[in-house]
Formats: structure tokens, C-alpha cells, sequence
């Protein structure tokens, strides 16, 4: 019986770990404790792997803290200047001034997307959480090889777990072509017990080092819709231009640092098309030209997109815009996405509208949303009738109906999938991002999120969300009243859950 005992000591040491460790997050310490207390000593192991209790690259600030400006111009209304001065302390590199596109959509956001690496001078820098082997992944892999040829400078990073299925040939392909590859915490030791559940969620690329693309899409068939087991994707991306793109440049070269090597061995380095004195080499595969390629390839996309009726209210002009870039990373103790949206919500005057995938916030934004209502602001949550993850869902689900009663307004979309993470505040603010509202994006994840102060902006956001809501059904509290014994039961017990979400 003494083992017994000494194995209650034993766990109850691992617990009071645990308690010293995150007392800054009490419901987290909670849900650890409670399943130490029903896996003894293995519930202290998984705690080890998944909370990562040494940090890769620990820092206390974000990437940079070297402010551009610090207010708007007189022509924005109050809230937005108090947003932006707030922001200043939590942003990479202070306001920078840009010109912004809003790209809606998969289709759309390839099409542009690869016409900017086809005019790439010099370099080309990629950074995702999911880059897949379909359709989309080989099209975009084989103009990125063929621009590695070209001559063109690239570096690609991927998330070890996102990308786990990106299969081997292809990585070596690009590494044939002169591609340098990195992987963020890949699934082999020491990485997969350190770094588990600390994931590399951007969606970066960056072209000459003047222009930017970041949001919500990754690479592959299910963010243009070709997937027919998930069928129609709603997404949001942006396209930077000017100063407002070096921020991103910061994140990507410190994501880059901490990135592996990849260890797949290339077979035969591939020679550059010409060589120093323009005379032209041979290559060891044969690539059609990078420009017909993407001509072909541009009118496929044309045809799926008339097939899918894929209207959207964006258009190809840029945008003069005041943009803050905002990380989140998990080797800084403050969750600064978490509080910029915050403060986004907790300034705004008139209107809030944010749609977003996952809705599992901590009890500071539901009081923030609620608060705002009181204050007079129409707030307006979008989100879908189905996720992809159950258990997030059943979890969300418990949140609506304080918000419904406070007065918040609650719609569900009813399309398809519904992918794009964005806010606008007054109609002059704005965010696109790939954080969720959730615990994993607020705290777990590698995350970045873009602040615009532009009145363009903010409407063309405003109209895509007007007709998301055509495509939608609101939530009543009645609808909430009616779940059954069980679903609520689920949907509890999902909640519990969520600060490890």
C-alpha cells in the first residue's frame, strides 16, 4: 500500500507544479489539474508535451519596437486615433503607411497571388500553415520552381504539423530547384515533445520585399472550393504594398531563425536557366514557361469561378491605408492579438462586426462585446452553422446566448465553410488576420494580424460582410432554448474545455 501512497505524494507534486505554473491562467490550471486527478502521473505528461514549459526564443517584445508614428491624422474620429495609440505599444513596427487590397476568396487570392510571383525580380519568401499536395499546391510548386530557375532568391517555411502531408518529392523538387526549405517544430525529436502544441499558424509571402500577402487562406483545393467533401469556401485575404509590408518581413525572418532545415536529401541540384553571362543553361527537368503557365492556369480559374458563381464586391484597385501588424508568439508572455482585439472592441463607438471560424474567447472579450452593446454599439458576430471542429462548435455554442440577451446579434453561415478572420470598428478600422478567437491563437500559436486605418478598406470588408448575411440565418435565443438535454450536456462539457483549446 505504500506505493499507493507514494504515488499520491508523487501526483500531487506534479499538480502543485502545474498550479505554480499557470496561476496567471486559473482555468488552465484547472483542467490540468482535474485530469492529473484522473490520469495520475500521465496527465503530468501530457501536460509537459503540450504546454511546452521551455520556450523556443523567449523575448518580451514583439519582433520590433522601432515606432514609424505614433497618431493618425485629424481626418479619423477619435476612436480609431485611440485604437492606433493603444496599438503602437503592441505593433511590430509602429503605423506604416501602404496600399492594401482586399482579396475574397480562394480563386481570387491565387490569381493574384501568382501573378506577383511571376513578376518577382529578385526574391520570394513563403510561410504557411497548411501548403498541400493537390491541384493547387503542384500549379503554385511548379511556377515556384520554374522562378528558381529564373534565378530568383526563395525560402520557404511550413508548419510541421499543418504541412505534414506535403509530401516529400515535392519538397525535394524545390530543393532540387535551389529552393531553401525550413520547417517550424517538425514532427521528429526533440521538436514533437517540446513543441507540440505550439504551431506556426501565418499564412505569409513575400515578394521583393515590397509587397505582401497574409490572411486566412493556405495553399490547397479546399480554400478555392475544389474539395466536394467540404464543398464552398468562404475566406479573406490581403495584399500589402509599400512600407506597411516591412513588418512582415521582421516576422518572417525570425520565424526563419527558429525554422529547421529540411533533412530531405536533394538528388540532383536543377542549374539556373541562364548563367552569369545570359547565355542559357540546361535544366535537369523540363517546366512549361512560367508565363504560360499562369495564363492557363488563370483561365481554368476563371471557368471554375463562373461555374461556382463565385460574385464578390472586391475589385483589383488598392487602397491607401495607416496599417499596424500585430504577432502573436508564444514566446512572448502577452497574448498582444488577444488584446488588440480588445481594445478594438472595447473603443469602438458606433458598429462592431467580426466574422471568424472559431469563437471560443476568454470571459474578457465576452464582457468587452457585451459592454459595447450597453454603450450603444451594433454588434454583429458571423460565424458558421457548421465547424469543421466538433468539439470548438459545441463549445461556441454555450457563448451565444449571454451575448444573444445582452444584445448582440448572432448570425450563422449557412453556404459552406466559413474561413476568414476579420473585424471592422466604425467603419474606418479594420482587421484581417489568420487568428481565430480562441485560446490556441491567443496564446499556442506562431499568429499575425493586420490593423488598417482606411475608410476603403473598412467598406469593402462591410459590403463582403452584408452579403455573407445574405447567405446566413440569425440566431435567435429561442434557438438556444430548444437544444435538447443532450446537446447541452455536450456542449457543457466542450466548454470545459476550452482553455486548452
Amino acid at each position: 500500500m505504500s506505493w499507493i501512497f507514494g504515488l499520491y505524494l508523487l501526483n500531487t507534486g506534479f499538480m502543485i507544479i502545474m498550479m505554480i505554473r499557470e496561476v496567471r491562467r486559473p482555468a488552465v490550471a484547472l483542467n490540468w489539474i482535474a485530469i492529473s486527478f484522473i490520469f495520475p502521473a500521465i496527465g503530468f505528461v501530457l501536460y509537459l508535451i503540450t504546454s511546452n514549459p521551455v520556450r523556443m526564443n523567449r523575448r518580451k517584445k514583439p519582433t520590433s519596437t522601432s515606432n514609424e508614428s505614433d497618431t493618425l491624422p485629424d481626418s479619423f474620429s477619435n476612436s480609431a486615433k485611440v485604437i492606433a495609440q493603444t496599438l503602437k505599444h503592441m505593433s511590430v513596427g509602429g503605423l506604416r503607411s501602404g496600399q492594401v487590397q482586399v482579396l475574397i476568396n480562394g480563386m481570387k487570392t491565387y490569381e493574384r497571388l501568382m501573378k506577383s510571383i511571376q513578376n518577382a525580380k529578385k526574391t520570394i519568401d513563403l510561410e504557411y500553415y497548411i501548403y498541400k499536395d493537390d491541384q493547387i499546391g503542384r500549379r503554385i510548386t511548379d511556377l515556384l520552381i520554374a522562378r528558381s530557375l529564373d534565378g530568383v532568391h526563395i525560402r520557404f517555411i511550413r508548419d510541421g504539423w499543418g504541412s505534414r502531408k506535403l509530401s516529400k518529392t515535392q519538397i525535394s523538387r524545390m530543393m532540387d530547384a535551389g529552393i531553401e526549405c525550413r520547417t517550424i517544430f517538425p514532427l521528429r525529436p526533440p521538436w514533437v515533445f517540446s513543441t507540440l502544441n505550439n504551431r506556426d499558424h501565418c499564412k505569409i509571402v513575400l515578394i521583393d520585399g515590397g509587397e505582401a500577402f497574409t490572411g486566412g487562406i493556405n495553399i490547397g483545393d479546399d480554400y478555392a472550393g475544389l474539395n466536394p467533401n467540404i464543398g464552398f469556401w468562404r475566406d479573406t485575404h490581403v495584399r500589402i504594398a509599400g512600407k506597411a509590408s516591412s513588418d512582415l518581413n521582421h516576422i518572417f525572418e525570425d520565424h526563419w531563425n527558429i525554422a529547421s532545415p529540411e533533412q530531405i536529401k536533394s538528388k540532383t541540384r536543377m542549374k539556373t536557366r541562364t548563367g552569369k553571362d545570359g547565355s542559357p543553361l540546361n535544366t535537369t527537368i523540363s517546366l512549361p514557361k512560367p508565363f504560360t503557365m499562369m495564363t492557363e492556369w488563370s483561365a481554368e480559374l476563371a471557368t471554375i469561378q463562373e461555374t461556382n458563381a463565385n460574385k464578390d464586391p472586391g475589385s483589383e484597385k488598392m487602397n491607401q491605408a495607416y496599417v499596424h501588424t500585430v504577432e502573436g508568439n508564444p514566446g512572448i508572455p502577452t497574448p498582444f492579438i488577444r488584446e488588440a482585439y480588445f481594445i478594438g472592441i472595447t473603443q469602438a463607438t458606433k458598429t462592431i462586426d467580426i466574422t471568424t471560424p472559431y469563437f471560443v474567447p476568454d470571459q474578457d472579450i465576452i464582457m468587452g462585446l457585451k459592454t459595447a452593446v450597453k454603450r450603444g454599439v451594433r454588434v454583429r458576430l458571423l460565424v458558421p452553422r457548421e465547424v469543421d471542429q466538433k468539439i470548438v462548435e459545441r463549445a461556441s455554442f454555450t457563448y451565444y446566448g449571454e451575448l444573444l440577451e445582452a444584445g448582440v446579434q448572432i448570425f450563422l453561415y449557412n453556404k459552406g465553410m466559413l474561413h476568414a478572420k476579420t473585424m471592422v470598428i466604425d467603419g474606418e478600422v479594420a482587421e484581417v488576420g489568420a487568428a481565430n478567437y480562441d485560446m490556441r491563437s491567443f496564446r499556442l500559436n506562431y499568429e499575425v494580424s493586420e490593423f488598417f486605418y482606411s475608410n476603403d478598406v473598412a467598406i469593402e470588408l462591410t459590403q463582403q460582410f452584408e452579403q455573407d448575411l445574405q447567405d446566413s440565418v440569425s440566431l435567435k435565443v429561442e434557438d438556444i432554448l430548444q437544444r435538447s438535454p443532450s446537446q447541452r450536456l455536450m456542449q457543457q462539457g466542450a466548454r470545459l474545455l476550452f482553455p486548452l483549446l
